[in-house]
């Protein structure tokens, strides 16, 4: 149980960012204090930017609890502001914000097994695409681990917090108070773990909107204060960490002054007075108050300008504790968990830096790397160096007395695993999902925000008479000549990576007989000889090279694989996946996907790289499109495979271009709440449509976070927050001689079949709207009200205009038929105006 908890422990420290930590006297000090609080609590909601970051920073850094945010999904249903990732590339984004927001406001961070599968409505609705049994053993498995006193809930169970995903966290973690104490519940767990009761359960109320759940006879408190060590208020820390949320546009100014938090009890033993009310949060709860006294002394000769000379009586207080305190039940908990916050104060307080990297940003697995170390005893305390490794590599150091400020460098050599055993992937990626979850078969990695399988150096090193053991992972480290050191993740990759693309490839039977290519590329992580095969398969249809394949390390090579579709006969849709087989070994099927921007580490996984090729009755009219640049969405790939010429609209090519060389215009999503300058482009896009021309707007928000900052429209009309979250919502069709549902496709119920997620978001509102446009369609979620606005069109002129709330940028990329023959028909509307 011990060692188990102080892996867990270990874990959550080191689940940071790729530079080292960087502490100052400061920090030392707060930790030196912190060592005295034995409570924790642990705050529960259901994605990435629903924590109360103000509320988290209080606990960590005023309070000095030991805090944490279990978020249930990864937020891989959400919409990027960044970039055009989605589904689980935005889950892994995400996961990465989070840990950069618990960085700065010293929380820890947890996740369960459930995906985000985007916005829903109700509880149950969430809970028939997450299995409620398995979601709930997870909200339990984290507080077993955890052991927090108090947990608090973002929203409520009654449904005041809206989304679907908020009530059925509230749920999950009220049933998961009581069945986290049942030894009955979940017995499994308990080989590793002890029931856990939790003192109390309590709703952080809001007032979010136009929704105030607060109330003055609702316990509340202060969680605005100062804190002169640190320079900044609670709320300034706490917008810095909610402005790590930057895919969702979540950067909010810094706040001052009092900022009272409400709160509404929901289990347990009743509050008299404080959260903590019957916790015991000093070492009493566990041992005695003689800890406490040796704290004190160890804080009160505390030294700002010489942390170091606290480092004989830190060692000091290790031993004692490691001698005297329990080492099971509650007290071991917590005896492991103040023992390794005294192991990282006399890293901090001594100056000792221990540093790991690479100079490459991978290995392959099977190979060797190359590893550099660096050790350096900065501020002078006595210290032998009794041991150095790399994985299983380990130098011949030993009874190395550390010199002051003087560097010990060296590299190891290790081999990487054996080929094809092991690389850096995400773990909760590395098994096929099911609907709404994701696999994950070790129950000890369940909770844990991330997972570094690649290597870590390590350090033995005697202070004051105790061996002590120190960790660094392995980073890639470089220099850039504008920002000079940068750390990134290290990762352990298989030989070759195999993309095939395009991601859709789109087969249209009015262009039957036209050759479309299927390209694979095969990417040499290692120099390969002699691969025997690049293959591409459907079911029992393969086609494969007999190439003996020789690359270059770093090299590329694509192969083209020619499909031709059907003139006649039915739609027909088919899923290819690419392989290549090296030196006889098991064929390679993953490809190695990068993502990268300078707010988060670099992020690899690994998949198998699939292509749906659609071969179905696509008909299209005009040829040149014009894209007006949103926040970002693989639309303009789509509509090349239906045969368009794309240009991309910034403001200069908006500008500078003759809008009438486009047969339409359509804009990307998010782009009048990105983009100040349509407002410039307004009357030049207008003109366009008066004098024929067809502009097609995609999905706009309509709140506080992405207000529309242009106009949009030649008619007014308002955006609402009104959604179909139901993706197979059946659809009337409120206008069915209208052009858009029958030119050049005559769009009926079939295609709305195999739609992903959601049908449509932020629709137009249809009570008051100009009488100029028309609704298409009628579409309800289950027990609501039928909503006419995810289309609307006008015409303008000799022109069109349309607003749409349907998601083409989710069901274009995943090759919905039907999606591709709507747009098709929309971006044709001004080739047939006749009705």
């Amino acid at each position: 149980m011990k060692r188990l908890l102080t892996v867990f422990l270990l874990f959550t420290l080191a689940a940071k960012g790729q530079e080292p930590a960087f502490k100052t006297s400061a920090d030392i000090y707060l930790g030196l204090r912190k060592l005295n609080v034995l409570g924790s609590v642990l705050y529960i909601a259901a994605h990435p930017d629903d924590e109360n970051t103000r509320l988290l920073t209080y606990f960590a850094k005023d309070r000095m609890y030991r805090t944490g945010y279990l978020s249930l999904t990864r937020g891989d249903g959400g919409q990027n502001l960044i970039g055009d990732e989605q589904g689980v590339e935005l889950g892994l984004i995400r996961t990465q914000e989070l840990l950069a927001a618990r960085r700065i406001d010293g929380a820890e961070q947890f996740f369960s097994r459930a995906f985000d599968f985007g916005f829903s409505k109700t509880p149950v609705e969430t809970f028939t695409k997450w299995d409620r049994e398995k979601i709930l053993s997870d909200v339990v498995w984290v507080i077993r681990k955890f052991q927090p006193d108090v947990i608090i809930t973002r929203f409520p169970t009654t449904g005041e917090g809206g989304h679907g995903h908020h009530t059925a966290s509230a749920i999950l973690a009220n049933e998961a108070f009581t069945a986290a104490a049942d030894p009955k519940r979940f017995p499994e767990q308990l080989q590793w773990v002890k029931p856990w009761a939790a003192k109390r359960i309590l709703w952080n109320t809001f007032n979010f909107g136009s929704t105030n759940t607060t109330s003055n006879d609702q316990y509340h408190f202060d969680v605005g204060g100062y804190n002169p060590i640190l320079g900044k208020s609670y709320g300034e820390i706490a917008a810095e960490s909610r402005s790590q949320h930057k895919s969702q546009g979540f950067g909010v100014p810094r706040q001052r002054g009092e900022a009272l938090e409400y709160f509404r009890q929901t289990g347990g033993e009743a509050m008299q007075g404080d959260l903590m009310d019957g916790v015991k949060t000093g070492w009493d709860r566990i041992y005695g108050d003689s800890v406490r006294t040796r704290v004190d002394a160890v804080i009160g000769r505390f030294d700002f300008m010489h942390p170091e000379a606290s480092v004989e009586g830190l060692v000091e207080l290790y031993k004692y504790i490691r001698g005297n305190v329990p080492a099971s039940g509650e007290a071991g908990f917590w005896r492991d968990q103040k023992m390794e916050e005294l192991r990282q104060l006399i890293q901090a307080a001594s100056g000792l830096w221990f540093d790991a990297w690479a100079n490459e940003p991978f290995v392959v697995s099977g190979d060797t790397a190359r590893i550099n170390y660096l050790v350096n005893n900065r501020l002078g305390v006595p210290m032998t160096l009794n041991g150095i490794s790399v994985g299983n590599a380990a130098d011949s150091i030993r009874n190395r007395v550390l010199q002051r400020n003087l560097n010990l460098s060296g590299v190891l050599a290790e081999v990487v695993d054996s080929v094809y055993a092991s690389t850096t992937q995400p773990y909760w990626l590395d098994e096929k999902m099911t609907e709404g979850m994701f696999t994950v078969s070790d129950q000890q990695m369940i909770g844990r925000p991330q997972l570094n399988n690649g290597l870590y150096g390590t350090i033995w090193v005697n202070i004051y008479g105790v061996s002590l053991r120190f960790e660094a992972p392995v980073r890639y480290r470089y220099t850039d000549p504008v920002k000079g050191e940068l750390y990134q993740p290290f990762d352990i990759v298989p030989p070759a990576s195999v993309r095939a693309e395009p991601g859709v490839l789109l087969l249209a039977k009015e262009r039957a007989g036209e050759a479309q290519n299927l390209e694979v590329h095969v990417m040499a992580n290692k120099a390969l000889a002699k691969a025997a095969q690049v293959r591409i398969q459907a079911g029992a249809q393969q086609m494969e090279t007999n190439d003996r394949l020789e690359l270059a390390r770093g090299a590329e090579k694509a192969y083209t694989f020619t499909i031709r579709g059907t003139k006649d006969g039915p739609s027909r849709q088919s899923d290819y996946t690419a392989s290549v087989q090296l030196d006889g070994k098991g064929a390679l099927r993953s490809d190695m996907r990068t993502i990268s921007y300078n707010h988060i580490p670099t992020i690899r996984y690994f998949r198998e790289d699939r292509v749906r090729v659609l071969d179905i009755d696509l008909k299209t009219r005009g040829k040149k499109i014009g894209y007006i640049v949103g926040a970002g969405d693989k639309v303009p790939a789509a509509l090349e495979q239906m045969g368009y010429e794309v240009t991309l609209l910034g403001e200069k090519e908006t500008a500078r271009n003759n809008l009438k060389q486009f047969d339409a215009i359509i804009s990307g999503v998010r782009a009048y709440n990105t983009a100040e300058w349509l407002n410039t482009a307004y009357p030049k896009l207008m003109k366009y449509v008066e004098d024929g021309g067809n502009l097609i707007v995609q999905y706009n928000t309509s709140n506080q976070i992405g207000p529309v900052r242009a106009r949009i429209a030649p008619y007014d009309f308002n955006i609402t927050r009104n959604r179909i979250t139901d993706e197979n919502a059946v659809v009337t069709f409120l206008k069915p001689e209208h052009p858009v549902l029958l030119f050049p496709n005559k769009i009926g119920p079939d295609d709305f079949k195999g739609w992903v997620q959601e049908r449509s978001i932020y629709h137009a509102a249809t009570a008051g709207l100009d009488a100029h446009f028309e609704p298409i369609l009628r579409m309800a979620d289950p027990g609501e009200a039928p909503d006419d606005g995810a289309l609307v069109i006008a015409p303008y002129g000799k022109g069109f205009f349309s607003y749409t709330g349907l998601v083409f940028f989710r069901e274009l990329p995943a090759g919905v038929p039907g999606a591709y023959r709507l747009l098709a028909n929309l971006l044709a509307l001004n080739q047939k105006k006749e009705l």
